[in-house]
């Protein structure tokens, strides 16, 4: 399966507070808060939803090309990291006037976080076309279309519509910013559509749709659910839940999703069931979560398939290990 996955390519700047930030919060002052927090860790990590994607789908054994829009300074080591892990970069925008993204997010011992967001070069994400993709490479049996500037996004969407390309709807954080209208079109036609639990109740609040009728509108509905796993539904009424990988401690939520998304893409083309997929989905979360930076895990693919047996039974083990283990 030839993947095209369109979105943020950015630098993370992680930070750990020792605290929690609601021990800061005065209740009835929420519109005047004025907040510093003393943190006592600093990582920086490459990142971005589209490369983060990538990255792991390199990792996985496949060439996902990437399509985003950087800054000068992506050459100088982001570049040739991503080629190394197996990602075409050719498709890269290159900005004469930006700076890549950056991503600046403080996480509190509770896991929870308050991040910002620099778009940078992001912003000339509408300037990258996928035919040329196509042209370039052949046939575009998925395109996914993770979170970037809005109007790029949308622009994606009916490049797909237009050109009949299977899309994947990942709007992400995004959808803080966007009205209803505007995911509507980004959503309508998907064959796939990835949420959290947060996130889905956000689009269905902003768009006012039900939950049937966002499932009306794309082929499967997949929403991740933290420790709880994710649930995978569609529009003629079947539903599957899928239990998460434990882990011991999670040391960064930052990529978790992406990582999701990377393990259940690489499964479906391996052309394992929905349930199979989602079980590799869980895993490659599971990397993410316990390592700091969302490209910084190692992907050893001996205990890879050692952990789902252990998850998930014997026989996930074998088909896993079918398709990654080929020496």
């Amino acid at each position: 399966m030839q993947i095209a996955v369109t979105g943020s390519i950015a630098t993370d700047h992680l930070m750990q507070f020792p605290g929690r930030f609601t021990d800061s919060l005065v209740d009835g002052k929420m519109e005047t808060v004025s907040l510093s927090f003393l943190a006592d860790q600093l990582d920086i990590h490459r990142g971005g939803v589209a490369a983060n994607i990538s990255f792991t789908l390199g990792c996985l054994g496949m060439s996902p090309i990437l399509a985003g829009a950087v800054g000068a300074d992506f050459d100088i080591d982001y570049r040739p990291w991503l080629e190394e892990h197996g990602v075409d970069t050719k498709s890269v925008y290159v900005s004469s006037t930006h700076h890549t993204a950056r991503f600046v997010c403080t996480t509190d011992r509770a896991q929870n976080q308050i991040a910002t967001f620099y778009a940078g070069a992001m912003q000339e994400s509408g300037k990258i076309e996928l035919k040329p993709i196509e042209d370039r490479l052949g046939q575009l049996d998925l395109v996914v279309i993770a979170a970037s500037d809005p109007d790029a996004m949308i622009t994606y969407t009916a490049e797909c519509v237009r050109n009949g390309y299977p899309f994947a709807a990942d709007v992400s954080q995004q959808l803080a910013i966007m009205d209803g209208d505007g995911i509507r079109k980004l959503v309508s036609g998907a064959k796939y559509l990835f949420t959290n639990q947060y996130e889905s109740e956000l689009l269905m609040q902003k768009t006012g749709w039900s939950k049937n009728e966002v499932l009306g509108e794309v082929g499967l509905w997949i929403i991740t659910q933290g420790a709880q796993g994710v649930s995978i539904e569609s529009t003629d009424g079947s539903a599957l839940t899928v239990g998460s990988v434990p882990v011991d401690q999670v040391v960064d939520p930052t990529g978790g999703g992406d990582a999701f998304r990377a393990g259940f893409l690489w499964g479906l083309d391996q052309q394992f069931p929905l349930e199979r997929a989602a079980q590799v989905g869980c895993a490659t979360a599971a990397l993410a979560l316990q390592t700091v930076g969302p490209q910084d895990f190692t992907l050893d693919r001996h205990a890879f398939v050692t952990r789902i047996g252990e998850v998930y039974g014997e026989q996930a083990a074998l088909d896993v290990r079918r398709c990654l283990l080929t020496d």
